[in-house]
């Protein structure tokens, strides 16, 4: 699929096919029936956890809106019917243009709490890039080794200890991650009412925090080791957890890897003016999907100011994204690559490591099958064309 004459969108041929011999998907293709079914079979703590947003959601439900305001305008009869989606990113040649945002609870998600391995497994089979969250339920070593050469990135959240920071940094290194992302606005939890609903919060249990629970740095921060008390060392995750970053952290950071430094979480135009100046090879346009800031702009609003800006660093983009559709129109607003994060999650949630793999399909299906029929052969013909306000 997506070389020579094959293209993402065979893959709705594929589903017709299986049609006439009776055989009808065994997951959703749509956002729409992957959040209800995940709904019913997700517990409540952890589907509002993956569902909600900051405050009365505003910013989440104008992440998704966004994408209503802006549309391509159809160019036919120009080169539809061979396509090219790939794109280049950190000196790799990526087959598609998206690739799967961390989720702190990812690792629970899934039936078996190991969603992490689960959703790497699903990346593995459809080769597509895994950012892989600090917050896991199986250590980073694992996730790496289970994503093999499939390209991976490690997100860092920044703990008050840079010497904790420093070995997440190495291990993320020594695993062989590609790139180093680090979140600018979690160093404090945003106002989030379905959780605190049910006054739960995952990490507090102990959920999802293997990575620090394997540390050797963290460890000696501990009286007894977290298999002996795990509350007291939920509770040290606590007392580490979120530094506040400056731009000083940053050109730490730069100075302290030798990977490429995506920063996530960028939506001014000066401040990605100034990351490009602290040597961030990308920069990544995201306000983490309406979960940690209410009252704010959506991020696609943003998207064309950044990438101007960042002056041909590449830009990641993320938040609101729901279907193929949305994947093509940050492609056409400058976007280098587009993160996919609730979907996949809700997918996970639905069938593990195939529901992703069909989850996956189906969001570059549509994507290639909209640039197929409306004329726009490359992401640079999008690119070049832009979007149309809505009218």
């Amino acid at each position: 699929m997506g070389n020579g004459n094959q293209h993402f969108g065979d893959f709705q041929v594929d589903i017709y096919k299986a049609g006439l011999r009776g055989i009808v998907p065994r997951f959703p293709v749509d956002f729409a029936s992957l959040e209800r079914q995940a709904g019913v079979i997700l517990p409540p703590w952890i589907y509002s956890y993956v569902a909600g947003g900051c405050g009365d959601e505003f910013t989440q439900r104008k992440n998704v809106e966004a994408f209503q305001n802006f549309g391509l305008v159809p160019r036919t009869l120009n080169g539809g019917p061979n396509r090219d989606l790939s794109v280049s990113l950190f000196g790799r040649q990526l087959r598609a243009p998206i690739f799967l945002c961390p989720i702190g609870v990812l690792g629970i998600c899934s039936q078996d709490f190991h969603g992490d391995l689960r959703t790497a497994e699903a990346c593995v089979q459809t080769d597509i890039p895994m950012m892989v969250s600090t917050l896991t339920m199986d250590p980073m070593e694992d996730i790496a080794r289970t994503l093999g050469t499939t390209p991976k990135y490690f997100q860092l959240y920044f703990p008050k200890d840079r010497e904790l920071a420093l070995s997440f940094i190495r291990r993320a290194e020594r695993a062989g991650f590609d790139a180093i992302s680090v979140t600018l606005d979690t160093w404090v939890t945003g106002w989030r009412p379905r959780d605190l609903n049910f006054a739960n919060f995952p990490q507090l249990r102990g959920h999802c925090l293997a990575n620090y629970f394997t540390d050797e740095h963290f460890i000696r921060r501990l009286k007894q080791p977290p298999e002996e008390d795990l509350v007291a060392a939920a509770h040290e995750w606590i007392n580490v957890f979120g530094a506040h970053l400056t731009w000083d952290d940053i050109r730490w950071l730069r100075e302290n890897t030798r990977l490429p430094l995506i920063v996530k979480g960028i939506c001014h135009p000066d401040d990605a003016r100034r990351a490009v100046d602290h040597g961030v090879n990308a920069i990544q346009c995201s306000n983490h999907g309406g979960r940690q800031a209410n009252g704010g702009l959506s991020a696609l609003g943003m998207l064309e100011d950044v990438v101007k800006a960042a002056q041909g660093t590449p830009v990641l983009f993320d938040s609101g994204v729901r279907s193929g559709s949305d994947v093509v129109k940050a492609l056409a607003m400058g976007a280098t690559s587009v993160g996919i994060g609730r979907p996949y999650a809700y997918a996970l949630a639905v069938g593990g490591t195939e529901g992703v793999v069909h989850f996956l399909k189906s969001i570059l299906a549509e994507a290639d099958l909209l640039m197929a029929i409306d004329g726009y052969p490359t992401i640079a013909d999008l690119r070049n064309a832009g979007l149309t306000k809505s009218r």
